[in-house]
């Protein structure tokens, strides 16, 4: 049984569009049946390791045959054959495929946590999230995206975190 996931995408070096969209048709190729995709949008690198480039990202969701673990190996392999290397933390990278969320699994393991620990807390996550499903409620906070998003612009003047 196939189980709803979300996935954020960002990219910041090459052409940042073609990346994503060639990742989005990866993904169905690979037999993630795409349920929507936001618009990407351009932002400031987050907690990055000196200067770097836009980024653009967005979410998808889905609905995919098998588990975690599976769609996280793809998603990896799908990294490296666009050029990802994971030279530094937080450094530029052609393709950033992030697991948000994988139906209601939870998980701590390091290789695989679920939901993902930090997108409650990034406008960058949460903005196209909420383009395609403002109703979803958030499983750490228990709010509803659209909520979350709210909040958290009011918490931080624009451009931080964003």
């Amino acid at each position: 049984m196939a189980t709803t996931v979300h996935i954020a995408l960002g990219s910041n070096l090459g052409d940042r569009r073609a990346t994503l969209d060639g990742a989005v048709a990866r993904l169905r190729e690979e037999g993630l049946a795409v349920e929507a995709v936001s618009r990407w949008i351009e932002t400031e690198p987050v907690d990055a390791p000196g200067p770097q480039g836009l980024y653009l990202n967005g979410v998808l969701r889905g609905r995919f045959d098998g588990d975690a673990r599976e769609l996280l190996r793809l998603l990896q392999r799908i990294e490296e054959e666009a050029g990802r290397q994971r030279l530094e933390p937080n450094g530029a990278r052609t393709l950033d495929l992030d697991l948000l969320l994988f139906g209601t699994e939870r998980s701590d393991r390091p290789e695989c946590t679920l939901p993902h620990p930090r997108m409650e807390e990034r406008t960058f996550v949460l903005e196209p999230l909420c383009e395609i499903d403002p109703d979803l409620v958030l499983p750490r906070s228990g709010r509803r995206v659209r909520d979350r998003l709210r909040d958290l612009t009011r918490e931080r003047p624009a451009g931080i975190g964003t």
